[in-house]
C-alpha cells in the first residue's frame, strides 16, 4: 500500500457537515465513499453498504465520508445535482432511469438520506495534451500487470485509454490521486490516516477490514 495519507483527500466542497478539513477525523478509521451522481451501481449497492456500515461502527469509532466525483458525464455528475440529492432525495439520469426500473423511488427520490458527512471532489479543467507518455503512465499507475498482458490486449488497453482521455475535459483530483478505476469505490485509512485499502465496486470486503482497524 502507498503512503498516501488522509491528508491526499480533497474536497472541495462540503454539501453536508460543517467539517473543515478530512484531518480533522484522524483518530478515527475514515471511510471514504466515492460515488457519481449519475452512477445507478452506486446508488443500488454502495451507498446503502454505506450507510449500514456507518449506523453498525459510527459509536465504535468510524467515520464515512460520501465523496461525490466527476470522471465523466460532466453535465451530470455536479455540484448542484449532488445538492439536490442531498436535501431532497432527488436523482437524476441513468441513476433515475435505473432506479426507478427497480422500483427503488418514491415520487422521483431516493427513500434514505446521508446521515453522514458528503463533499465534492475538487473538478478542474484538464487541458493537458495527451502524449504516449501520458497514456503510458495513466496505465501503469491503474494496471501494473499491464507489461506482461499479450500485444493485442496491451493495444486494446492503449487504445480504451486514449479514448478515455479525449472525452476527459477535466481532472478530478482525489479520483486521480488515489488511481481510482471508476464509481464506486472505497478508501480506506486507520486511525492514523494512513492509507489501508482502496477498492473499485466491491462491497462485501468493507467490513472485516473497517472491523480490523477499529
Amino acid at each position: 500500500m502507498s503512503n498516501q495519507s488522509l491528508g491526499d483527500v480533497v474536497i472541495d466542497e462540503w454539501v453536508q457537515g460543517k467539517e473543515k478539513s478530512v484531518n480533522d477525523f484522524n483518530g478515527s478509521v475514515v471511510l471514504i465513499e466515492v460515488f457519481q451522481v449519475n452512477c445507478p451501481g452506486c446508488f443500488i449497492y454502495s451507498l446503502p453498504k454505506a450507510i449500514q456500515l456507518h449506523e453498525q461502527f459510527n459509536d465504535k469509532g468510524l467515520v464515512v465520508i460520501g465523496l461525490a466525483t466527476a470522471f465523466e458525464d460532466y453535465d451530470k455528475n455536479t455540484l448542484e445535482n449532488l445538492e439536490k440529492l442531498v436535501t431532497t432525495g432527488e436523482v437524476i439520469g441513468e441513476t433515475y432511469k435505473a432506479l426507478n426500473q427497480y422500483g427503488l423511488l418514491t415520487d422521483g427520490k431516493v427513500a434514505w438520506r446521508f446521515p453522514f458527512a458528503v463533499g465534492m471532489d475538487r473538478v478542474v479543467p484538464d487541458n493537458e495534451p495527451i502524449t504516449d507518455e501520458r497514456v503510458m503512465s495513466y496505465i501503469r499507475k491503474i494496471l501494473p500487470e499491464f507489461d506482461q498482458l499479450p500485444e493485442d490486449q496491451k493495444q486494446a488497453v492503449i487504445s480504451q485509454v486514449k479514448q478515455y482521455m479525449q472525452q476527459k475535459t477535466k481532472t478530478a483530483e482525489t479520483f486521480e490521486r488515489f488511481s481510482l478505476q471508476g464509481t464506486p469505490s472505497s478508501i480506506l485509512f486507520d486511525r492514523e490516516g494512513q492509507l489501508r485499502d482502496v477498492s473499485f465496486g466491491q462491497v462485501e470486503h468493507k467490513q472485516s477490514l473497517i472491523e480490523q482497524y477499529l
